[in-house]
């Protein structure tokens, strides 16, 4: 029994069934069977099989098969999974070289289980799932503070191994290199500060007072923030970044293969170069800002120079600079912490190395904000 079908508009494709007395359905392929050819469907095919049930086994002729692509292999498998669900056999002599290692290659990784698939865990399981997911995290930030502990007092003590190179190279890059963006951030910060207050400020004749308000909060708050957030988003993801793709190419394996602590010579750097950096920059950031109320203040204000510095120099005192320079430096510790952290937990895909540098990104802004608010509470209980 034989039956011939052809492509639905050049004939370019054929194909037929045999069954032989032995239960061998042989299907004879001709002619171009590519993708842009109209294909036969999987309903075909399964139609065309089922009309034969003394079938036993699924074997292929393609020796009039002129030419053929994706969309050759596409049909095959769709052929092999039909002729499964119906009991047959399957005889891959008759195919084709490259195809038989394209469908090895294809059954050789499994069928990934989709959301749509599976089903929906109990709510007491996901629950115990996240309480043991996050308990996991939490040993492995508790292990890798201790070990970050452990290599600032060998530092300390001038024990510790790691190219003073590196260190030097994280400071240029936290540092100089940040100038510009903290530059435009604070200025711009400062300029906001500036017209927030004068809406208020000016309906009582006091627009003098802009300088208290700019001075003391670039000086005691939005100084440190912005500058640790800036740190946070720009050199915090790149710690991460840098550490997740040493992780993939299997730097990190080969520093502990070598007898020396990841943490100890590719963390400790960073966290030096942050550390140091971080007041610095916050200093300059607090100038900046003050320079942008500035502009405000002589420029829409109409107040004089002199009086506006003035006035910003009486306001402002060393108290001041004293509070935003602890909470640079507690910023710092936590934008190195996360960012390091995040990147020595990355996976070894490069998927893994994004997910790494914005969750470093989020973890540090968190520790920024959570950290402002307990320093501030800490700063009114002293009455600093």
């Amino acid at each position: 029994m034989s039956i011939v079908a052809a492509g639905a508009s050049i004939a370019r494709w054929a194909w037929s069934f045999d069954v032989g007395s032995d239960g061998v359905l042989l299907l004879r392929l001709s002619g171009d069977w590519l993708m842009d050819a109209h294909l036969p469907r999987r309903a075909a095919i399964e139609r065309e099989l089922r009309a034969r049930p003394t079938a036993r086994v699924l074997a292929f002729d393609t020796r009039g098969v002129e030419d053929w692509d994706s969309g050759f292999v596409v049909f095959v498998r769709q052929a092999l999974d039909v002729g499964r669900g119906l009991q047959l056999g399957a005889d891959l002599s008759g195919l084709p070289a490259g195809v038989r290692k394209l469908l090895d290659l294809a059954a050789a990784v499994p069928e990934r289980e989709t959301v749509r698939g599976a089903r929906p865990a109990p709510l007491l399981a996901r629950l115990g799932t996240a309480a043991v997911r996050a308990a996991g995290r939490a040993r492995e930030m508790v292990t890798f503070l201790g070990e970050a502990w452990l290599a600032l007092g060998r530092f300390v003590s001038r024990r510790a191994r790691f190219r003073r190179a590196d260190l030097f190279v994280t400071i240029q890059e936290a540092g100089p290199e940040a100038l510009g963006i903290v530059s435009l951030i604070s200025f711009l910060v400062g300029l906001i500060l500036a017209y927030v207050g004068a809406v208020q400020l000016r309906r009582f004749g006091a627009e003098i007072y802009v300088a208290d308000l700019v001075g003391i909060a670039m000086a005691r708050q939005m100084g440190a923030m912005m500058t640790g957030i800036i740190m946070a988003g720009r050199t915090g993801a790149a710690y991460a970044a840098q550490l997740g793709t040493m992780r993939v190419n299997e730097e990190i394996d080969a520093v502990q293969t070598m007898g020396m602590s990841p943490v100890e010579f590719l963390v400790l750097p960073r966290m030096l170069g942050l550390i140091v950096m971080m007041p610095l920059l916050t200093v300059y950031a607090d100038l900046v800002g003050i320079l942008g109320g500035a502009v405000v203040g002589t420029g829409m204000l109409k107040v004089g120079f002199l009086p506006y510095w003035h006035r910003t120099w009486v306001a402002v005192d060393l108290a001041d600079f004293a509070v935003g320079l602890i909470s640079a430096s507690v910023f710092g510790v936590l934008v190195a912490i996360a960012g390091c952290l995040r990147g020595m937990q990355s996976g070894r895909s490069s998927s893994a190395v994004g997910l790494a540098a914005t969750s470093a990104v989020v973890t540090g802004i968190i520790f920024i904000v959570i950290a402002d608010a307990i320093l501030t509470v800490i700063y009114d209980a002293v009455g600093f």
